[in-house]
């Protein structure tokens, strides 16, 4: 209970030890998360994603200036690799934070993916709701740029920017990849580089070649120079304009009820999957099937059936 008074007393300190509950999966982080949800629902979530190398940290911090123009408070978490030794983040040790004010105004963390295979931290939705909760008006999601299977980002945020360098090769062959097709806003970074102007173009062409119906949101493709904050400005307010457009079409509410939808599916199927486990070791004998299977004296697929009607009964 300090601990949460503390966190409505807006004590980074306390943040920052529920945050680690939260991505530990500490006891009683379901019930912490449960007290905050009430809380939150205030925050724009945007997602910063693409390929490693194309300055998207860079680009999240020049944002980030935009927001504080406009007084707003501001946490991003950046997902990293996990390291295979240690299961921490190869980049925890950012130094990136020292160019915002220590008031609090700006909250930065750094999370490991530890084995999440969508660009995300599997707690990243939860620390999302963590910091709504504590009054941020801006979550900036950048995801760890694993390229093709950054998907999971389209389930955390309500805008999604696709950063690419002109190095990024033939649009029309990167637009066949499942990262392209969640792109609200692309930014063809480092446009100072040759090809900037080319693949810009291969995109906006690609860009109309795709079935779209009268009113869609046309995805713009910008350029920007993320190191100089040439072109941020122009971003930044082209992400404000997607934001208001899917306020004013609806598309913003459908979209956090598809989260939701998706986010309750994914507790269930936690909460079955662990009690299933947890009965098949305590009830059955796996490593004897296992072998009943190698021996080919039984096989897989009936054993599963048998498995589950064995639960679900």
């Amino acid at each position: 209970m300090d601990l949460l008074a503390d966190f409505y007393a807006g004590r980074i300190r306390a943040l920052s030890k529920i945050i680690s509950r939260v991505e530990n999966e500490r006891d009683g982080y379901k019930d912490l998360l449960a007290r905050l949800y009430g809380d939150g629902g205030r925050a724009v979530r945007i997602g910063i994603t693409g390929p490693p190398g194309a300055g998207k940290s860079t680009l999240v911090n020049g944002l980030v200036h935009q927001f504080l123009a406009q007084e707003k408070r501001v946490g991003i978490v950046a997902v990293d690799p996990t390291s295979p030794f240690t299961g921490g983040a190869l980049l925890g040790d950012r130094v990136r934070m020292n160019e915002f004010p220590t008031d609090g105004s700006v909250f930065f963390r750094s999370m490991a993916t530890r084995g999440h295979s969508g660009g995300l931290s599997g707690a990243t939705s939860n620390v999302s709701v963590v910091l709504d909760a504590f009054g941020y008006d801006v979550v900036m999601i950048e995801t760890v740029g694993v390229g093709q299977v950054e998907l999971d980002v389209i389930d955390n945020c309500d805008v999604v920017v696709v950063v690419l360098v002109p190095e990024s090769g033939d649009a029309v062959q990167t637009m066949k990849a499942g990262l392209m097709e969640i792109a609200h806003v692309f930014a063809i970074n480092k446009a100072d580089r040759p090809g900037a102007e080319e693949l810009q173009y291969d995109l906006r062409r690609t860009l109309e070649l795709r079935r779209r119906q009268e009113g869609d949101w046309q995805i713009p493709v910008l350029q920007t120079q993320a190191i100089s904050r040439g072109g941020v400005e122009a971003l930044f307010d082209t992400i404000g304009e997607y934001l208001d457009f899917s306020c004013e079409r609806g598309l913003f509410q459908h979209q956090r009820r598809r989260q939701l939808h998706k986010m309750l599916l994914n507790l269930l199927s936690h909460r079955f999957r662990s009690e299933f486990m947890h009965r098949v070791s305590q009830e059955m004998d796996f490593e004897q099937l296992l072998d009943e299977i190698i021996a080919r004296r039984a096989n897989p697929y009936e054993v599963g059936e048998q498995l589950f009607a064995r639960f679900s009964s």
